[in-house]
Order: C-alpha cells, then sequence, then structure tokens
C-alpha cells in the first residue's frame, strides 16, 4: 500500500500560539518565493501564497480573536486593531488577485502586502498571542487549534474583505469557500491548458 502523503508540519501543532506562529513564518517564506520566482512561473508561488494568508486570516476571525476578546486584558481593543490591520491587507491582496502577477502594479503592491502583513504577523505576537498563552490552559490551546484546523479546511481560499468577523465568516464562508475552490480547480485547469 502506498504511504500517505504527511501533512505540513504546521498541521502537526497541537497548541493555537504555536500553530499560528508556525504558519506566520510560513507566510514569510511563501513571501520570499513569490519575490525570488522569475515574473514568468510566479502565479503559482502566488496563488499558494494568496490561499494561505486567506484560509489563515479567516480561522484567526473565527476561531482565535473571539476567544482572545473575552479571555485577554482589554481584549476588545486588541482585536479590533488586528481586524483592521486584516481588512486592509485583505483589500489589497483582493485587488492584486484579481489583477494577477502580470499586473505592471505587481511588485509595488507586493512589497506593500509584504510590509502589512508581516506588521500584522509581528503585532498578533506580541499583543495577542502572548498574552493568550498566559490566560489560557494548555487544553483551551489544543482545542482552538483543532478548531483553526477545522476552520481552514472548510475556509475560502481567496480574500473577501469586510468579512472579518465570527458571525459574517460562519454565514458566508461555506458558499464562499465553495465558490473559491471551484474558481481554483478552474484556475488550475486553464493554466494547464
Amino acid at each position: 500500500m502506498p504511504e500517505r502523503p504527511k501533512a505540513p508540519e504546521f498541521m502537526e501543532e497541537t497548541d493555537v500560539v504555536e500553530l499560528l506562529i508556525r504558519q506566520h513564518m510560513m507566510i514569510r517564506q511563501l513571501f520570499d518565493e513569490v519575490e525570488e520566482t522569475p515574473a514568468s512561473d510566479r502565479a503559482e508561488a502566488f496563488q499558494r501564497l494568496v490561499r494561505l494568508l486567506a484560509v489563515h486570516e479567516t480561522a484567526e476571525e473565527e476561531i482565535v480573536h473571539p476567544y482572545a476578546r473575552r479571555k485577554i486584558e482589554d481584549g476588545d481593543n486588541v482585536v479590533r486593531d488586528r481586524l483592521r490591520e486584516e481588512r486592509e491587507a485583505k483589500e489589497l491582496l483582493s485587488v492584486m488577485d484579481k489583477a494577477g502577477v502580470a499586473d505592471q502594479n505587481f511588485s509595488t503592491n507586493l512589497a506593500k502586502l509584504r510590509a502589512a502583513v508581516l506588521a500584522h504577523a509581528n503585532s498578533e505576537e506580541r499583543y495577542e498571542f502572548a498574552r493568550l498563552r498566559e490566560a489560557t490552559t494548555e487544553a483551551e490551546r489544543r482545542a482552538m487549534a483543532a478548531g483553526v484546523k477545522a476552520a481552514e479546511a472548510l475556509a475560502p481560499t481567496h480574500p473577501h474583505p469586510g468579512v472579518e468577523s465570527m458571525k459574517k465568516n460562519l454565514l458566508m464562508g461555506p458558499p464562499t469557500a465553495l465558490m473559491d475552490r471551484t474558481r481554483d480547480v478552474i484556475r488550475k485547469a486553464m493554466r494547464k491548458s
């Protein structure tokens, strides 16, 4: 019997903070890959980045931010600031996703996106994740990690600015995810032909 493919390393994490920090590292690596890939071959690497950012942010919005609001001191303000950052990055990512890698502004926008996303990740790690780790038990973080993984499995694969709340993600997420995943299959088939 053939060996089953191994899940990405971050999927093996059982602590939500470690899981999300590992994903932040993957996001940094994907930015490097997109920047270093020749323009003619950049589309696939960029789509992997788009997908990871979209599912990562959706899972944070559905699972992590609501929990942080309740558990950490000044959680409402901390999460509000992170959601504002997420929305700004999603808006730029959405423009870039629609325009594609051949767009004349791609490199400039990629640099802006990278700066925004990495600043956001640093803020999450410093102001939200560190405090969440202090305010939760290991069991709570394990449960959140399982929730994040489940949310990512069902999340849209493209950015949808304006959908930065748990309620909106749960209401709009499944049909949007289905449309996104269908679009991904079509795009992939068109690139091969």
